[in-house]
């Protein structure tokens, strides 16, 4: 079983991560079910988040009773302080514990600092000294952001976008987190559903040894796939290169990683949504993402000016326009 440890923090974990986001969509008697039986094959690592409406309580419901022998990896989208609290208490009493292993800052624009007017670091701080959270973590989807975190030394782990789909500006940031001795945690490791061959994608991560995926689960034949790989790990051999090589040929263009950088649009489209809408109504409750707002901002799909700009910004090299268009038709599909 391959191991993984999450630098300074001395977290040492299957390299089996449980990305609890997917679970949303699936009762609390299937999520629960989904949990133990990662917990109960070697799984003892789960990412949650406060913005994923029932997720924590889920964890909380299947895994309390084993909550000792099990790291949890929480979220807070607060822009202050104060809110900060609020988040906090509130995830320790869904996940049915007294403190959070790993709470991490949910994708801020900035890098949080103490002292910083915001209150945020501070406030974590504050809750590292009573005990409510063993580490300060953050994570992101803009590489300068992501960067000036690792050079900061304020974060034990850096979560980020990682996967064969990788750019160098991603596979620098998960080196120089490993220079740092900081634990990078890898999202999207299956790039939100654009990557389909688990094979593939566990055996291109079984060659970074400081990386930790955590695989986006909400099916226990998915759950299997990566259970499998645990006694018996994929080699990264020729057919599955070949494999990598396709992917990469025919998916890069295709994978936003709503980082921002194209943003503001002239035709008023949120576009680091609207161009990954396709891999969201996928992976959550539909119903969030098809409220009459979301259906308004997609509509605006409709008057884009081409004028490029935010093809002409985005630091992956994205066709922005076209991305935009087929995620529109395939978010008409869902509208009734």
């Amino acid at each position: 079983m391959l191991k993984v440890t999450l630098g300074k923090t001395g977290i040492t974990v299957n390299k089996n991560g449980f990305g609890a986001l997917p679970i949303q969509r699936i009762s609390k008697e299937e999520a629960g079910k989904l949990l133990r039986k990662a917990y109960d094959n070697g799984v003892t690592y789960f990412d949650t988040a406060r913005a994923y409406t029932d997720s924590e309580e889920k964890i909380g419901y299947a895994l309390s009773d084993v909550r000792k022998d099990i790291f949890i990896a929480t979220k807070t989208m607060a822009q202050t302080g104060e809110d900060l609290v609020k988040d906090l208490d509130t995830s320790l009493k869904n996940l049915k514990t007294d403190y959070i292993d790993i709470y991490q800052f949910h994708t801020p624009n900035f890098v949080p600092r103490p002292g910083g007017a915001d209150g945020l670091y501070d406030a974590a701080l504050k809750a590292q000294e009573e005990g409510k959270i063993r580490f300060i973590s953050i994570t992101n989807h803009k590489w300068q952001v992501a960067e000036e975190a690792i050079e900061s030394g304020l974060f034990a782990t850096l979560q980020f976008p990682f996967s064969y789909l990788a750019s160098e500006k991603e596979f620098m940031l998960a080196q120089k987190s490993k220079e740092n001795n900081m634990g990078f945690i890898a999202m999207k490791g299956m790039s939100g559903g654009l990557i389909t061959n688990s094979k593939a994608a566990y055996a291109f991560m079984a060659q970074h040894d400081h990386v930790l995926p955590i695989w986006g689960v909400q099916k226990e034949s998915e759950l299997d796939e990566f259970l499998s790989y645990q006694t018996n790990h994929p080699e990264l051999d020729t057919e599955l290169k070949a494999i990598i090589a396709k992917d990469q040929e025919q998916l890069i263009g295709g994978f936003c990683r709503g980082c921002g950088y194209c943003m503001p649009c002239p035709a008023g489209i949120t576009i680091p949504l609207a161009a990954r809408m396709s891999l969201m109504l996928r992976r959550a409750p539909v119903e969030i993402f098809t409220t009459p707002e979301i259906q308004e901002n997609m509509a605006k799909i409709d008057d884009c000016m081409h004028c490029n700009k935010c093809k002409s910004h985005c630091p992956y090299g994205l066709d922005i326009p076209t991305l935009l268009k087929a995620n529109y038709e395939d978010f008409k599909t869902f509208i009734k």
